[in-house]
């Protein structure tokens, strides 16, 4: 029984995966601007990040698609890490890179193991990413390998979208699709897992990660974290 619910829930994220590629270019050219929230989480951390060692901090943008937030960390970020697990999407983040001249080390890797050391993340941005996991053992996994990598000063901004979108109706969370639609109206769904504000709480609660600030706006759930002094993946 276990094997086959691993097998089904591998099934479940290659989906995700595949519908990700089948979108990528279209869905990357309506992703031109970084959200503020996220400039104002990289003006906050990254400067006292720089005034704090000798050697630049290492960035990751976790779920980057089309690297539009690894662009404002390459700045500051040496190296910049940009991980996602549609390689349609990391070639949109590889031409974007390209034309506006900022150097990123794509990856393409599950957010639920991530393929980096630990202790070794100064500054993540997680945005947009984690609702897109399938099965509620993947995002908890996802939290508990972003609190693994990140060193013990680092800092991460994650989002989801949350009940709190006056789209939604529901007051607790919820497994759902949402449609994108192609040039010539080939309609795609997408998988969303749509976070109650409370059910979010409770995940970071749950997990490895330290949270500093929390809060909902325009209907995503944003918080600040940093790695827990102890990120060892928990006994089952």
């Amino acid at each position: 029984m276990a094997e086959e619910q691993t097998r089904a829930d591998t099934s479940r994220r290659v989906a995700v995966r595949d519908t990700y590629d089948r979108i990528a270019t279209h869905f990357a050219a309506t992703r031109e601007y970084a959200w503020p929230e996220v400039e104002t989480f990289v003006e906050t951390y990254v400067d006292g990040l720089e005034t704090d060692s000798d050697t630049p901090p290492t960035g990751l943008d976790l779920g980057c698609g089309n690297c539009r937030h690894a662009e404002l960390l390459a700045p500051h970020c040496e190296p910049v890490v940009g991980l996602d697990a549609s390689r349609g999407l990391l070639e949109t983040g590889r031409e974007r890179a390209c034309e506006r001249e900022f150097e990123v080390a794509l990856c393409q890797g599950d957010a639920a193991r991530l393929p980096l050391a630990a202790d070794s993340v100064d500054i993540a941005v997680y945005v947009a990413t984690l609702h897109h996991l399938p099965t509620q053992r993947a995002r908890r996994d996802s939290l508990d390998e972003l609190a693994r990598v990140l060193a013990p000063d680092g800092r991460a901004l994650l989002s989801v979208w949350s009940t709190a979108h006056d789209k939604f109706d529901e007051t607790e969370g919820f497994d759902t699709t949402v449609e994108w639609t192609l040039p010539g109206g080939e309609i795609v769904d997408r998988f969303y897992h749509i976070y109650s504000p409370e059910e979010f709480d409770t995940a970071l609660e749950a997990s490895a990660l330290e949270v500093l600030e929390w809060e909902v706006s325009s209907g995503n759930c944003y918080a600040t974290v940093a790695g827990a002094a102890d990120s060892s993946p928990r006994a089952e």
